[in-house]
């Protein structure tokens, strides 16, 4: 299928899930996330979560990362070229949402891509090479073009991959890893 077809089917399984199933996916995304081997990591790139789109809960995410001494970068969407600017993510940084309701730092000391030794990634599904449908402006497309080619991404979602995304340019990145509910 295609990325429109695969956005479309996506958006709307996402938003058909019940509180009782989000809470039952994210428990098991959470637990794989704990089970990564995160030990060369100093600094690691996570979204925070659009609600209204219904995305994973990355607050238990931050705060497991904090504990293990990880410093935070989160991003600001600039819709005006689609691209992200990233900042560290304090204990005292403020949040705010932007005019698309996206949570995006007031407050904060900005980074490098380069930076970064881990990155999470949304998405609205994978593929089994780990390809991805974000929302579709490229906004992550553009991100990991710049970090570093040892960068680690790894993708959250709610949905066991399809077998392949069919109209791939040459600009999509794959994930190093797909993290999703097993059973």
């Amino acid at each position: 299928m295609t990325k429109s077809e695969l956005r479309k089917i996506y958006k709307e399984k996402r938003q058909q899930l019940s509180a009782n199933i989000i809470q039952q996916f994210t428990s098991n995304i959470y637990e794989q996330v704990y089970n990564l081997d995160i030990s060369q990591v100093k600094t690691a790139h996570i979204f925070l979560t659009l609600k209204k789109f219904k995305e994973i809960d990355t607050t238990p995410i931050i705060d497991y990362l904090r504990s293990k001494n990880i410093k935070i970068v989160v991003s600001k969407s600039d819709f005006t070229n689609n691209t992200l600017s990233h900042f560290y993510l304090e204990k005292d940084t403020q949040i705010e949402l932007n005019k698309y309701e996206i949570p995006e730092p007031k407050n904060a000391i900005q980074a490098k891509e380069t930076d970064l030794d881990l990155v999470f990634v949304p998405l609205l599904i994978s593929d089994e090479n780990n390809f991805r449908v974000g929302y579709g402006k490229g906004f992550y497309d553009r991100f990991l073009a710049k970090c570093r080619k040892d960068v680690i991404t790894v993708g959250l979602n709610f949905f066991k991959p399809v077998d392949e995304i069919t109209d791939k340019n040459e600009f999509d990145i794959p994930l190093d890893k797909v993290i999703y509910p097993k059973n």
